[in-house]
Formats: structure tokens, C-alpha cells, sequence
């Protein structure tokens, strides 16, 4: 009988380390720690620890810093987001107790934590604190490290609860978006739509639009609108779809579709009994080095959502939230219906586990656009089409990826008979699944041929 105990964090700390230099001060130095029962006396040592491991193998190569420690029992990773602010995470190696004649044994998969995918965990982390709290260094500029210590534990005693240690993979490590393409006619009412809306209010700067958790139009840059995702597709959205519709969205000539009206999710929910704006996030988007604070403004109706990024400095006003949703929801409820419609034309193959389909995870580094069979969602849940080894395969290529250069190939072959290929080239990446018994080289490059030709169009231009 085997008992397995899954990963977990041990510890997550932040510090400063030009805080505390003097004796009997390094105390000083701590700005966020987890778990909270722990004396001060443990957090100084356990930063005292980690800034030894830095100092010492600054010496090694002092181009970098360390980011990570291995121990047979614990994994430490470390984050330095900012010049002297470090981010810590220590995950407790995951556990299998066998007993055997009444006799117990722990052995300790160390294999299951793979570096890459938790030190994106750890970065994510930052980006998605300072989405809503702006930088480390903004704060002390501006306030000082008593502020900074309460947003720090106001953000990351609720964030922490919802990072999933146990189900990451490869799909962490692109933390991607996943857009959906229309035809020009329905693209264009979309982009009519948000047109209108900002040309209409000076004080919106930029719109974010989506549709059943697909990007069909974003204006914010690329590295903003990834971590804006996460936020919504992984927090925010899920809170809020309960209580939509059941049947998802439907075609324009439906009965039903004049009996749905759009809502506010973030702001007055209820205009018609509000009597002030309600909870309206503040969220700062960065963009050449400088960052801009937004109000944002979260618009939601049948499967589509509506993301308005108003200018810090607006007074929001009740007034606005009623004419915002009375410009939005009528052409809002049209748009959506075409688009629900020109969907419904689609013909969408059905995703099957079988192990003998391929299933594939792409990724482009210019527009940070994904697509996956492998996973059935986006939340990251056990939902997967292959199994876990094969997910450790693609995460382990994607890290050796530098070492293939601007283009190349990798293929694997499992002992119980799958074949994993990696292709990058042109700043996309492609990873294959594959289970194919007494295949060769030759007839699995036939069908990642063909997998590409079908699903990527020949985007492969391999330089001569």
C-alpha cells in the first residue's frame, strides 16, 4: 500500500536586502512571510540562509544569480523581481510512503518538481501583485515599508491560496492567451464596437474584449495583457459565470437572447439599486519602462466580457456606470449573437484522450497566443489528454530550447512507446504527442508533417 503526499509550500518570503544592515536589525529586513505562526527568529535565519546561497555562487558567476536549491526533502527557489527585493518559495519534495510487511519507507520524487515550471509559479506571482499594487519600489518611493508590508499581506495571503502547485506543467511556464479568430465581417463589428466606446469616452484609454475566455481584441501590450488574463480567466470570471447563462451564449434570432442583459462585474453589479460605484480594481499597466494607473471596469454579458481601462484620475461616478451600460448593452448583446453565430458555422473537431490521437501545445512569442489539445481547459485542473511524463518531457525540451537555437527539433521516445517532439523555429514553438507502436523516426516525422501542415499552415521556415 503506497500513500503519496503531494507538494506543498513549505515557506514564501520577501525581503529587502539592503534593509537591516546593522546588528539586531535584520528584522528589518522581512517585508512578507508565510506561514505566519513562524518566530522572527526562524524568518531572519531563513533569509540570513538564502543570502549566503546568493552572496556564495555570485562568486561562480556573478553575471546571474542562483534560482534554485535542491535538497533531497525541499526544492527553494529564488525570484529577484527588482534591485535588492527577492522573492522566495520553498516547495516540500513530494512524498511516497510505501509499507511493505509492516514495514514503512518514504521515497522522495524529486523528479516532480521540475525547476522552470515552479520558478514561472514564483515570477508570475510579482506580476500578478504588481498588476494592482504597481512596483515594490513605487511604494517606498511614495509611501514606506509599513505600507508596503500591509499590500504585501493583503495581496499574497489571498493569492496564495489559489496557486495550483500540483497540476502545473509546461502550460505555466508560456503563461499564454488564447484568442479566437473571426472573419473580417464579424472581426470588424467587434473593432466598430470597441471604436465607439472609446471615441465616446475620453477617459477610457483601452479596451480588452473577449469572448468564452478567448482574446478577440486586446489594446494593452502583450506582457500586460498575459498577466490581465490570468487574472481574469483564472479569478475574476470564474466568480462571476455561476450566475450566467446555463446554456451558454445563442444565435441572434433566439427568443431567449432579449431576456439577457449585461452587468457590471466589477463596479455596481445592480445599477438599478446602487446607490455608489461599488468595488472598481485600480490596476497599473506598463508599458516603455513607465507604468499608468487604471480604473478597471469589468463589463459582462451572455459569454462575452468587456475589460475598460479608465484613466486613473477620473472621478467615477454612478452616472457613468449608467451610461456606460446603456451605450454597451444593446450593441453588445448584437455583437455577441454574431459572433455566437458565425461559432455555431464552425466545424469544431471533438477532443478525444485516445491514446492513439496526437495532441499538440502551440506557442508564439510574439503575440503570446496558445493553442492546446492537450489540455481541456485553461484553468489548469487534472483535465489533460496525456499523461503527466509526457507534460515533464515538453518542459524539459522547452528549457534546452536556447541550446537548439533560432530553430530545431527534439524527439523523444518513452519506454511505454510515446514519442514526444519538440519543434521551435521563426519564435514558435510546437510540442507533439504521440503514441505509436513500432513506429520510426521516419513515420513519426510523416505525422508531425502532417499535424503541422493541418494545424499550423506551414508556419515552420526553417533559415538555410
Amino acid at each position: 500500500m503506497d500513500n503519496k503526499k503531494n507538494i506543498e509550500i513549505k515557506n514564501f518570503f520577501i525581503f529587502n536586502s539592503s534593509y537591516g544592515a546593522k546588528e539586531n536589525e535584520e528584522y528589518k529586513k522581512i517585508l512578507y512571510y508565510y506561514p505566519f505562526g513562524e518566530s522572527t527568529e526562524i524568518q531572519i535565519k531563513n533569509i540570513g540562509l538564502v543570502e549566503g546561497i546568493v552572496q556564495f555562487t555570485e562568486t561562480f558567476r556573478p553575471s546571474s544569480y542562483v534560482s534554485s536549491l535542491h535538497t533531497n526533502k525541499l526544492r527553494q527557489l529564488y525570484f529577484q523581481p527588482e534591485l535588492n527585493f527577492w522573492i522566495v518559495m520553498t516547495l516540500s519534495v513530494p512524498l511516497v510512503t510505501k509499507i511493505k510487511d509492516s514495514v514503512s519507507s518514504n521515497e522522495y520524487m524529486e523528479e516532480d518538481i521540475q525547476d522552470n515550471v515552479y520558478e514561472a509559479i514564483l515570477s508570475q506571482a510579482y506580476y500578478m501583485y504588481r498588476l494592482f499594487w504597481g512596483t515594490l519600489e513605487q511604494t517606498l518611493v511614495t509611501g514606506n515599508a509599513d505600507i508596503l508590508r500591509n499590500r504585501l499581506d493583503t495581496f499574497f495571503n489571498a493569492y496564495l491560496k489559489t496557486v495550483k502547485l500540483s497540476n502545473a506543467d509546461i502550460l505555466n511556464l508560456y503563461g499564454g492567451i488564447q484568442y479566437l479568430p473571426l472573419d473580417r465581417q464579424t472581426f470588424l463589428k467587434v473593432q466598430c464596437f470597441v471604436n465607439l466606446l472609446e471615441s465616446s469616452y475620453g477617459c477610457i484609454e483601452e479596451i480588452t474584449f473577449l469572448y468564452n475566455e478567448h482574446v478577440i481584441w486586446s489594446g494593452i501590450e502583450p506582457n500586460d495583457m498575459k498577466v490581465m488574463y490570468q487574472y481574469l480567466i483564472g479569478m475574476l470570471l470564474p466568480a462571476n459565470i455561476e450566475t450566467e447563462l446555463q446554456g451558454g451564449s445563442m444565435p441572434r434570432n433566439s427568443p431567449f437572447a432579449t431576456l439577457k442583459r449585461g452587468r457590471f462585474i466589477t463596479g455596481p453589479t445592480n445599477l438599478k439599486q446602487a446607490k455608489t460605484v461599488g468595488t472598481v480594481p485600480r490596476v497599473y499597466l506598463f508599458s516603455n519602462d513607465c507604468f499608468k494607473e487604471h480604473h478597471l471596469a469589468v463589463y459582462r454579458c451572455l459569454s462575452a466580457t468587456v475589460c475598460i481601462f479608465i484613466k486613473g484620475d477620473t472621478n467615477l461616478t454612478l452616472e457613468l456606470f449608467k451610461e456606460l451600460d446603456e451605450l454597451i448593452n444593446p450593441r453588445l448583446s448584437c455583437v455577441v449573437a454574431e459572433i455566437a453565430e458565425y461559432c455555431s458555422k464552425q466545424i469544431m473537431p471533438s477532443i478525444t484522450s485516445g491514446d492513439t490521437i496526437p495532441k499538440f501545445i502551440y506557442f508564439n512569442k510574439i503575440n503570446l497566443a496558445y493553442k492546446s489539445t492537450i489540455h481541456l481547459d485553461n484553468k489548469q485542473t487534472e483535465n489533460s489528454t496525456c499523461s503527466k511524463d509526457s507534460l515533464k518531457i515538453m518542459a524539459d525540451m522547452k528549457d534546452q530550447n536556447e541550446f537548439l537555437g533560432r530553430a530545431g527539433e527534439s524527439i523523444v521516445k518513452t519506454k511505454n512507446d510515446y514519442w514526444v517532439v519538440g519543434k521551435n523555429s521563426n519564435f514558435r514553438e510546437f510540442y507533439i504527442v504521440l503514441q505509436t507502436k513500432n513506429a520510426n523516426l521516419i513515420k513519426i516525422s510523416e505525422e508531425v508533417k502532417k499535424l503541422c501542415d493541418n494545424e499550423l499552415k506551414g508556419i515552420f521556415f526553417h533559415p538555410f
